[in-house]
């Protein structure tokens, strides 16, 4: 469905346009020409990275401490890579699309009276102002309370919330299920240390109202279960409502355009917090690189940079993008040769984690599309040469490159490290604290400038610089397609280098 364009916040522009002229008035005056892999990661630098990061602060800052999707700071956010993408001579387009817009006014979970820490999920059903109260209770035959079978034959939890374990089925099944028993709401507790943030998917009026804590809080609130009844109280008070959000898209006015190289990062961040490192470092980091190649006199490839909106409300940009080129446009999704994904690349505990294609340590639990595994050795073969430490991390279509793998699209990616722990071999590696998160302030108001290691960020730039320069000049190790000397040149039916392209973007696309 092609939807209408959505007139811009004015005082959205006007922050970015302070936030553009204070922080990044544009790229570097004169520079080389960045027509290598080993120039483009010259050229490519942290600090300039920052710059864009810093920007996204402001914009936060002046924004109710957000750049969610649907909100102001998302808008003001859109429009700073906007304008340093024209600054650049890019021609930045829009994509729209609808989607489900939830603002929490109020929640808090107490357990006998004393207040708990707790997330609520991503398209949970709200409990109203009030709030719903009632005992704890455990699944009766499995913990994970997966289906209403888990709860035992005939298991009725009216009055009652309940109490399941993280883990084997996604966090709607464990609130459909207490849904179909009857209970007021469903605590899920993690399955490893740290604080569970989850998201149920989607909005569906028959799941109970989910919320998520910590494996310590739910082990201690069994144990209190088997020495008596305990009493819960969980408020989730919140808007839902369908709101119109955006990606951006641009892409390089030379290279062969039935050879498109992709390369996104989601621009959007929870409604709770800043999102510096999550993802404003992924997205100031392709920023910066797409500013940079953009000084290239040509390229062989067209390199199409992708900012995507609402990835924090399930991967909803993304997966528009490329499900609406499979219905409309199969033969222009076709065209891309790989896609390279950057979600989380400057977390404080970090590890620097290379999406495992090849399996060699994570068995994928999806199927690894052709060209994913010489995409990986790309940056692979990057950090060897650097002598830079590398681990795996699990190719598990988790963050924006689920959709193109699902059509069988070539991808790969960096990641630093979410809410998992870092393990004492990884401190060897990277340094760090055994046993933290490597970002102790995922999802949380605290994702802020400060929560963003540089030293991180500086090594993943040059790897996405690299990535993109080879890439842009050479997909054969990726797809047997050769682009030496077609760089720039013009083929029947295809504008002159220099002017105006498409973006691969289907219905629902118009310039910004």
């Amino acid at each position: 469905m092609r939807v209408q364009r959505r007139a811009a916040s004015t005082a959205a522009l006007a922050i970015s346009g302070l936030v553009t002229a204070t922080l990044a008035a544009g790229p570097a005056q004169a520079s080389p020409n960045p027509n290598s892999p080993e120039k483009l990661v010259a050229a490519v630098k942290a600090d300039k990275v920052q710059k864009h990061l810093q920007a996204f602060q402001a914009i936060a800052d002046a924004n109710d401490g957000n750049r969610g999707a649907g909100t102001s700071g998302y808008e003001a956010s859109a429009a700073y890579v906007e304008q340093q993408l024209r600054t650049a001579g890019y021609t930045p387009k829009r994509q729209y699309f609808d989607f489900f817009y939830e603002e929490v006014h109020a929640t808090s979970l107490t357990v006998d009276g004393q207040a708990v820490e707790n997330h609520p999920m991503s398209y949970s059903q709200g409990t109203g102002p009030g709030g719903v109260t009632g005992t704890l209770a455990a699944p009766a035959v499995s913990n994970l309370g997966c289906d209403a079978t888990a709860y035992g034959t005939g298991a009725d939890l009216t009055g009652k919330i309940a109490l399941v374990s993280r883990g084997t089925c996604s966090f709607a099944l464990k609130a459909a299920a207490a849904y179909d028993v009857g209970a007021e709401a469903v605590i899920v507790y993690n399955n490893a240390p740290g604080a569970l943030n989850g998201t149920l998917g989607g909005v569906d009026p028959e799941t109970a109202p989910a919320t998520g804590v910590t494996q310590a809080l739910g082990q201690e609130l069994l144990a209190k279960m088997a020495n008596g009844p305990v009493s819960a109280t969980f408020i989730l008070d919140k808007t839902m409502e369908v709101r119109q959000t955006f990606n951006v898209i641009a892409e390089t006015t030379t290279g062969r355009d039935d050879n498109v190289v992709m390369i996104g990062a989601h621009l959007d961040g929870v409604h709770n917090g800043p999102g510096i490192n999550d993802n404003g470092s992924g997205s100031a980091a392709i920023l910066e690189t797409a500013l940079q190649l953009g000084k290239a006199n040509k390229v062989n490839n067209t390199v199409r940079f992708a900012w995507w909106g609402a990835e924090e409300l399930g991967l909803l940009g993304s997966e528009h993008y490329v499900y609406d080129l499979a219905d409309n446009n199969p033969a222009e999704l076709a065209k891309i040769a790989t896609y390279l994904n950057f979600d989380m690349v400057g977390s404080p505990n970090y590890i620097i984690g290379v999406y495992d294609a090849d399996q060699s340590t994570y068995e994928a639990p999806v199927d690894v599309p052709d060209g994913s595994i010489a995409t990986e050795k790309i940056f692979t073969d990057y950090f060897e040469k650097a002598g830079q430490p590398w681990v795996d991390t699990a190719f598990s279509g988790r963050s924006d490159y689920a959709a193109f793998i699902e059509h069988g699209i070539a991808s790969s990616g960096l990641f630093t490290g979410a809410d998992g722990s870092k393990t004492a071999k990884e401190v060897a590696m990277f340094g760090g604290a055994e046993g933290i998160q490597y970002d102790p302030n995922y999802h949380t108001p605290a994702d802020d400038l400060s929560n963003v290691s540089m030293e991180a960020l500086g090594i993943m730039t040059g790897a996405i610089a690299h990535a993109t320069g080879t890439l842009a000049y050479d997909t054969s190790m990726v797809n047997g397609k050769t682009s030496a000397g077609k760089s720039g040149t013009v083929k029947p039916g295809n504008p002159t280098p220099g002017t105006p392209r498409g973006t691969g973007v289907g219905h629902g696309h118009e310039a910004a």
